[in-house]
């Protein structure tokens, strides 16, 4: 199913700061009633060639696309921001006050019975193994805290925002020797996840989109899809109705630099529950991907009450 969703109506909402003093520069979002925050950094609409002729099957054929406007997180989803959704003794904690109802009422994950952090350490080190899932509804926590909408990066505004005007196989140029200065992967990893933030942004001031975790974005996975995408196409999304497979972008900590490049797509496989003894397996966790995160995207233009309700309230599939 290939169609745009999110619209180009206006929604008001509640926010710590004006819309309007703040379109098109980097913001700090406080997530209101706690001690938390996160940068965003801004995205210019333009228009780009998405995919490569250089890469897989699935990279191809390179086709125009335009998209709009919107912000992006500065990094990739830390512990530190999503364990207030995950736990509510430690959202509790970190508030400065009672929660409010209508955050408390929206689902949490069921707690894992697997240390998550899978040994790399939690403090400013980027969450791990959440399900497409798991991503959506921690986004509708956070429009509940704050009245702002967020949500995951389309597969194209993924690829847009990681090369930042460039056309080359990574945003700094073709050289691989270069890639250590900006990625964690598997030449300099440890094998395992580092803190977000220590290796270099791309010119739009965006931190670890190569390397670190690999990161969902909205789409479903379609190996042909570029092939019926229209030139000119703008903000195109091949959006979900299926449980698997989900585009996930940037590789890793443990994949080749081949993996890292901007067009480069990964999908998500349902052998990262194999040992879930839980059935159905859980909606929530994949116990056997702990190189997978997830990073956060505000359109300039807000989609509709309805569209927002719709997005987050998608009923979740469950996986047998």
């Amino acid at each position: 199913m290939r169609k745009r969703i999110f619209g180009v109506l206006t929604f008001m909402w509640a926010s710590t700061f004006c819309f309007a003093q703040q379109k098109g520069k980097p913001y700090v979002q406080e997530i209101n009633g706690t001690k938390l925050s996160f940068s965003m950094q801004p995205v210019p609409a333009g228009a780009f060639t998405m995919g490569s002729n250089k890469g897989k099957d699935d990279e191809k054929p390179p086709h125009q696309v335009k998209i709009s406007a919107f912000w992006m997180s500065t990094h990739e989803l830390t512990w530190d921001l999503y364990e207030a959704f995950l736990y509510k003794d430690y959202e509790t904690t970190h508030s400065v006050g009672a929660v409010p109802a209508n955050v408390d009422a929206v689902t949490r994950p069921t707690k894992p019975y697997l240390d998550m952090t899978f040994g790399m350490g939690k403090e400013n080190h980027p969450a791990l193994a959440m399900t497409h899932y798991n991503a959506i509804q921690y986004c509708k926590w956070l429009y509940a805290r704050t009245g702002v909408f967020y949500r995951l990066p389309t597969e194209a505004e993924w690829e847009y925002a990681c090369r930042a005007g460039s056309t080359t196989e990574y945003a700094f140029g073709d050289d691989v020797q270069a890639l250590g200065e900006y990625a964690w992967y598997k030449d300099n990893s440890g094998g395992k996840s580092q803190q977000v933030g220590k290796k270099k942004p791309n010119k739009w001031g965006i931190y670890d989109l190569y390397g670190n975790v690999a990161e969902w974005t909205y789409d479903q996975y379609q190996a042909d899809y570029y092939a019926g995408v229209k030139n000119g196409q703008q903000d195109p999304v091949n959006v979900p109705d299926k449980l698997y497979s989900h585009v996930i972008r940037g590789g890793s900590y443990e994949d080749p630099a081949n993996d890292l490049r901007s067009a480069a797509r990964l999908a998500s496989d349902p052998a990262w529950k194999q040992i879930d003894p839980q059935i159905p397996k859980s909606n929530w966790w994949f116990p056997e991907a702990p190189f997978i995160g997830m990073r956060l995207v505000r359109p300039a233009v807000p989609p509709s009450a309805a569209e927002i309700e719709k997005y987050y309230d998608t009923p979740v599939i469950p996986d047998y």
